[in-house]
């Protein structure tokens, strides 16, 4: 990890649809083969050194590397070694070696030295080091999820203290306790019985690592302890692991132990839709899309569906030929599956024409047709994943279809959607789910991994998101535990994020139909997913006809819709409307009031909002005095999607805009900046639909101004 100040010693068009249906889809390439096909480095640069890829933009000398971009992209690739080991020098002159660079992921594995103390008595020391980094200046950022902050020993307190971003101060850490060798276990947990662990943050631009111990108890059987960012996965407790003068170091991590780097093209940021990219854009081939980082500022650069390479160099992207590969390797049949047809390669794709006199049974789908982005996933396998569809294993279930939780062959655990029932309209559903999702790669949009269509009951295999529904998050536990406005607040920017995107960020504007928060899932770490495209429409961007489909569900359906029967963007935007007031008052949709009579909460809402009463309706857990303005500014937000002319609603993308300008207020706010509880603009905004915008305003950092098709730029005093 090119670390700055380290311790010197720690140192997409849309497709026609003529495909094959569900069994001919377009899987994802794996790195490892994109790599052996087409080069990842500049022209005449090498792009190995010794096992490992250094795609650019790293590169092995200055010539090499993006170093234009970042001085840390350089690499020293040292040939002393055999193999040789690729490095990179810290300002201070530590040395960190480089054992994987993940372009796909944005990832960087490095070897890190481990802090330790040693004790020659109770109370001597004689071999401490605390290490820590400092990243301002660097592409790097070790990653909240992939790393963990561990300690190992007995009786020992291992501490880690930063900053997240240029101030906000940090520091946390974890006790490990334990009488002697013989009361730990090998394998155990790290729980606080000879080692412990703790979470770390994202945007962690500096840190370091120190002992809170001046004195041993312990330090006859245990005379060294460790503390250190590790990768997850990597360290498991070994008894011996506390036995003798560095013995853990010297036995298990001589050269270091793993910690995963986030990095990105911190110094920009994705080009707004429609607009020239700005000078010094990373993007360089014209197959490639931009991806905001995960973890910090910036952005990555990824090859677009259906090709592979390197998309930081100019025409680094190139057309996967599935056809050719079919041909040249077995492995590639299950891929690029085409058993009813004759493999015909597109730009970006590929087809299964239909040999001349099959058709349709009917039953299996024969050979019908469709553009998709998933593998095959056969019967036997969803019927070992799912212990042959267990009751244990459903994870819901819906009026069409059953949803079970499982682990394929490959151990990639999965949500498998399997129909209750057997009829044409059911296919037709989940035949518009794939072909929906096959267009589609949003980190906040839940990924369909491959389907089962085949068969008498089609079945769809997903990611699988392990924190349920928002809908489950908010009002399905009892008693309910809190939940912090921030974490409402990024629930809702995420999930408008992915519905922006379906709507201007794809060749083919793709409408959702059913937005609910029933249809939001959360990772482990509450990022949201959008999820269940079986009532999604599309049309082309330049299409100016409305789609002629309205499903949805009550409590949630656009009222405009319902009566015309046609179905637009907006009427997403009055959905997820009804998704922010559950955020805010967490009240279902359709809810029960204190005599049990079920009433709608966004007519509800908008009734004791022309009141001024809707405050009483706000969750209680978030009603605070310091962010009573941002509370306001979010129901005012509600407010204006639940419009009751779409013309007169938001586009998501301005939802965007100003969800996340509130989360930026919130910040401000918790951190005890001035908030002014008043927005003028705004609440004429609201209040009147005053669609002429205003002047930006010099005054604190709570006044946004809206105009009708763009927000106005945030002015900080």
């Amino acid at each position: 990890m090119m670390f700055a100040d380290m311790h010197p010693t720690m140192k997409e068009p849309m497709v026609p649809v003529l495909l094959i249906l569900c069994i001919f889809f377009l899987a994802e390439v794996r790195p490892d083969e994109a790599s052996s096909r087409f080069s990842v480095s500049l022209p005449g640069c090498p792009d190995r050194c010794g096992n490992v890829s250094i795609p650019y933009p790293f590169g092995i000398g200055e010539e090499c590397a993006a170093t234009r971009l970042n001085s840390y992209f350089r690499v020293t690739c040292n040939d002393t070694f055999h193999p040789p080991r690729p490095t990179t020098i810290g300002d201070e002159g530590g040395v960190v070696e480089i054992t994987d660079i993940s372009m796909e992921h944005g990832e960087m594995r490095v070897l890190s030295p481990i802090s330790h103390i040693c004790f020659a008595s109770s109370n001597t020391t004689f071999n401490k080091v605390s290490g820590g980094y400092g990243l301002q200046s660097t592409p790097f950022l070790p990653s909240p999820s992939r790393n963990r902050f561990m300690v190992i020993g007995c009786n020992t307190l291992g501490l880690i203290g930063g900053y997240q971003g240029a101030a906000s101060q940090y520091a946390t850490g974890c006790y490990s306790y334990c009488e002697g060798i013989n009361s730990t276990s090998d394998g155990a947990p790290c729980a606080g019985m000879g080692c412990c662990e703790a979470a770390i943050p994202a945007n962690l631009t500096d840190f370091g690592v120190t002992f809170e111990m001046n004195q041993s108890k312990v330090w006859k059987f245990n005379p060294c302890f460790y503390a250190m960012v590790v990768e997850v996965g990597w360290y498991s407790f070994r008894k011996q692991d506390l036995v003798g003068n560095l013995g853990f170091i010297d036995t298990r991590a001589k050269r270091g132990a793993p910690i995963i780097a986030d990095w990105a093209i911190r110094n920009g940021s994705c080009p707004e839709e429609g607009k020239e990219p700005p000078s010094g854009y990373a993007c360089a081939s014209a197959n490639s899309y931009c991806m905001a980082a995960n973890n910090g500022p910036g952005y990555l650069c990824q090859c677009s569906k259906g090709y592979e390479g390197n998309p930081y160099i100019l025409n680094g992207c190139q057309d996967i030929d599935e056809c050719l590969l079919r041909t040249q390797d077995s492995k590639y049949e299950e891929l690029y599956p085409c058993r009813k047809g004759a493999c015909h390669n597109t730009q970006g794709s590929y087809f299964c024409k239909c040999k001349t006199g099959t058709k349709s049974d009917g039953t299996n789908f024969g050979c019908q047709s469709v553009h998709a982005s998933a593998g095959l996933v056969i019967e036997k396998e969803i019927r070992r994943a799912t212990d042959n569809y267990n009751e244990d294993r459903v994870l819901g279930c819906g009026g069409r279809g059953m949803v079970y939780r499982g682990t394929l062959d490959d151990h990639k655990e999965v949500a498998i959607k399997k129909s209750k029932i057997i009829n044409d309209d059911c296919r037709e559903e989940f035949v518009n789910e794939i072909i929906i999702l096959s267009q589609i790669n949003h980190r906040n949009i839940v990924r369909l991994l491959g389907c089962c269509l085949d068969v008498d009951v089609p079945m769809l295999a997903y990611e699988f998101v392990s924190n349920g529904t928002l809908s489950n998050f908010l009002h399905g536990a009892d008693p309910r535990s809190p939940i912090p406005l921030d974490l409402r607040l990024k629930i809702a920017t995420q999930s408008a994020e992915a519905l922006a995107y379906l709507h201007s960020s794809i060749s083919c504007t793709i409408l959702h139909g059913d937005v609910k928060s029933a249809n939001i899932l959360l990772d482990d770490q509450h990022n949201a997913k959008v999820a269940d495209f079986g009532a999604s429409a599309q049309k082309s961007m330049d299409e100016s006809e409305f789609i002629m489909l309205v499903q949805g569900t009550l409590g949630y359906l656009d009222p405009e819709s319902f009566i015309s029967h046609q179905l637009t963007e907006k009427s997403d935007v009055y959905s997820f409307g009804v998704v922010l007031l559950e955020l805010i008052t967490r009240k279902r949709a359709m809810f029960a009031d204190k005599f049990s009579e079920k009433k709608s909460l966004s007519y509800i809402f908008l009734l004791m909002f022309r009141q001024n009463k809707h405050r009483v309706m706000m969750d209680f857990e978030i009603i605070d005095e310091a962010v009573m303005a941002v509370l306001e500014k979010l129901a005012q937000l509600a407010v204006h999607c639940l419009c009751p002319s779409g013309d007169d609603r938001p586009t998501m993308k301005e939802v965007v805009e100003r969800l996340q300008m509130l989360r930026r207020l919130h910040m401000d706010a918790t951190s005890g900046l001035h908030m002014d509880a008043t927005s003028g603009c705004e609440e004429s905004y609201f209040a009147h639909n005053n669609h002429g915008g205003s002047s930006s305003l010099a005054t604190p950092l709570d006044d946004m101004t809206y105009s009708s098709m763009e927000t106005s730029t945030l002015i900080l005093v």
